[in-house]
C-alpha cells in the first residue's frame, strides 16, 4: 500500500471511530455543548475530507503522493491553472476525491431544501390560523396545550400556544422565548440538517450515529446556556418542566420536548468540579497525538 495513504487513513480511524468514542462519553461535553459541537463539527469535516483523500492516494503515482500529502499537511489548495492541467492519474484521483465529497453534500443540500419546504408549509399555516403579538414578539396559536417553538431559516419565527400564555409566568414565559431565539440566531438548523444528511450517507459510523444524536441534544443546551443570559435558572428550568409534553411540527425546534428532564438537572445543577474546557481540549490534544506516529512513517519514508 503507497505510504502516504498512512495520514488520510489515520484521519479516518481518529474521526471516525476514537474521537466520537471519546466525546460521547465524556462530561464535559454537556458542560461545554458549542466545544463540543466544535468537536462534532470538525470530525465531520476532516472525515469527509480524509474519506476523500484515501482512494485518491491509493491512484496516485509515488511522486504525485508524496506532493498531495504535503499541501494536505500545510493546508495549501492547488491552483486553479493546476486543476485544469491534471491528466491521467491525477486527473482520476481528482474526480474520486471529488466524488466523494459531493454524497454529503448533496445530502446536506438535499435536506435544506426539504426542511426549508416544510417550514414554509407550516408558516402558510400560521399565517391563517395564528396571530401577531407584538408584546412577545411571536406568533400565538390557539391550543390548549403548553408549547413554545421556532421555525429557523428565512421563514424564522417564534410561535407560542395560548395553553402556554396561560400556564407559564412571565419569567418563564420568557425564558422560553429567549431559548426559541437562541436557536434562530444561532442558525442551528444548519448544524441539525448536517448531522442528519452526514448519518443518511455513513449511517454505520461511529461518528455518524453518535452525533447523529447528541447533536440535536447539544444545540439544545447551547440554546439554554444562551438563554440564561436573559433569565434565572429557576425560570428556564420551571418552563422546561411545563413544557416538556409539548409538541413541535417537523423541522422546528421546541422548548420542551425529550431532552427537557435532562436539560433540567443540568440547568439546576451546574457543574463545578474541575474546568470542563480543559477537559475538552485535553480529549482533543490526546486524539491528535494518535496522528503523530502515522505522520512520522509517512514523513520517514522518500518520495
Amino acid at each position: 500500500m503507497n505510504h502516504h495513504a498512512l495520514v488520510p487513513l489515520g484521519l479516518v480511524l481518529v474521526t471516525g471511530f476514537l474521537v466520537p468514542w471519546l466525546v460521547v462519553r465524556a462530561r464535559w461535553a454537556q458542560q461545554v455543548p458549542r466545544l463540543a459541537l466544535a468537536v462534532w463539527a470538525a470530525c465531520g469535516a476532516v472525515f469527509t475530507t480524509a474519506t476523500a483523500l484515501l482512494p485518491a492516494q491509493l491512484v496516485l503515482t509515488s511522486e504525485s503522493s508524496h506532493r498531495l500529502t504535503d499541501m494536505v499537511l500545510t493546508l495549501r489548495l492547488p491552483s486553479p491553472e493546476r486543476l485544469f492541467a491534471l491528466e491521467g492519474r491525477e486527473l482520476l484521483a481528482f474526480a474520486i476525491a471529488l466524488t466523494v465529497v459531493s454524497l454529503p453534500g448533496a445530502a446536506f443540500l438535499r435536506r435544506l431544501a426539504r426542511a426549508r419546504r416544510v417550514r414554509l408549509r407550516h408558516a402558510g399555516v400560521l399565517r391563517l390560523v395564528g396571530r401577531y403579538d407584538p408584546d412577545l414578539r411571536a406568533t400565538v396559536l390557539d391550543d390548549d396545550r403548553p408549547a413554545v417553538y421556532c421555525l429557523p431559516g428565512r421563514s424564522r419565527r417564534v410561535v407560542v400556544s395560548s395553553g402556554a400564555v396561560h400556564t407559564l409566568t412571565p419569567a418563564q414565559l420568557a425564558a422560553a422565548l429567549a431559548h426559541e431565539r437562541a436557536h434562530i440566531a444561532g442558525r442551528h438548523h444548519l448544524l441539525v440538517a448536517a448531522a442528519e444528511s452526514f448519518s443518511a450517507v455513513f449511517p454505520r459510523l461511529p461518528l455518524a450515529r453518535h452525533g447523529g444524536t447528541s447533536v440535536p441534544l447539544l444545540l439544545e443546551m447551547t440554546a439554554d446556556d444562551r438563554a440564561l443570559r436573559r433569565c434565572t435558572r429557576d425560570a428556564l428550568a420551571t418552563a422546561l418542566y411545563a413544557l416538556a409534553s409539548g409538541r413541535a411540527p417537523r423541522s422546528a425546534f421546541a422548548a420542551g420536548g425529550p431532552s427537557a428532564a435532562l436539560r433540567m438537572r443540568r440547568i439546576l445543577t451546574p457543574y463545578s468540579a474541575g474546568h470542563p474546557v480543559l477537559r475538552g481540549l485535553f480529549t482533543i490534544m490526546s486524539a491528535a497525538l494518535a496522528m503523530t506516529p502515522l505522520i512520522i512513517a509517512c514523513c520517514s519514508f522518500p518520495g
